[in-house]
């Protein structure tokens, strides 16, 4: 059986499309998908964004 879930980046907290979540800016690349040294931010897995909790509570 395949999961239809696309894998989790360590800085996602959620699967995209969870209620109660969005997109953000990955804080460790400020959004270039890239490390300092050219490689794939291993935080957003290159992606440059997040997915996160929003509001409040």
């Amino acid at each position: 059986m395949t999961s239809s879930t696309p894998p989790l980046n360590p800085g996602d907290e959620a699967p995209p499309g969870t209620p109660g979540t969005g997109e953000d800016i990955c804080p460790a690349c400020a959004g270039s998908g890239k490390q300092a040294d050219g490689k794939p931010c291993p935080n957003c897995g290159g992606s440059g964004t997040i997915t996160e909790g929003i509001g409040g509570g």
